[in-house]
């Protein structure tokens, strides 16, 4: 059954796409959760509009964090935790602190594990592809 998707659904597709998937899951799961709608004319012509849309939002948001990035590149961003005497922080440096800190969206820092020491961390910044690396400086209170 063709549908389309309303939201990004994982390991299915993206919002706006048309996909194929089984009766049973469309009927079941997507289309009652309001993740999907049937996919008729109308509703695969709003979604196509609704895509442009969101592809044009999603070069310009590209280009604004490229542009951060590079102002970034050169400095070193700092961020201040409280710390024992041993360098280990009570409260670990999350993506959400990091993207506070440096004025980017949570979804481009990537992240593996939170941060639990003071020193110089390098942070990939990637939205698809790698943009950038940037510098990050934990200090102790």
């Amino acid at each position: 059954m063709k549908v389309v998707l309303l939201k990004d659904v994982r390991n299915i597709g993206r919002a706006h796409s048309v996909i194929t998937v089984s009766d049973g899951h469309a009927l079941n799961h997507l289309i009652p959760n309001r993740m999907a709608v049937l996919a008729t004319a109308s509703n695969m012509k709003n979604a196509a509009q609704k895509e442009s849309r969101v592809a044009d939002q999603r070069t310009v948001e590209g280009a604004l964090i490229k542009e951060r990035i590079a102002a970034l590149a050169d400095g070193v961003v700092t961020i201040t935790k409280k710390a024992n005497e041993l360098g280990h922080l009570y409260d670990a440096v999350d993506a959400r602190d990091i993207a506070q800190a440096t004025q980017l969206p949570v979804e481009v820092i990537s992240l593996d594990k939170p941060l639990k020491d003071v020193g110089r961390h390098e942070i990939v910044i990637a939205n698809g592809e790698k943009l950038g690396i940037i510098a990050l400086d934990i200090v102790a209170e």
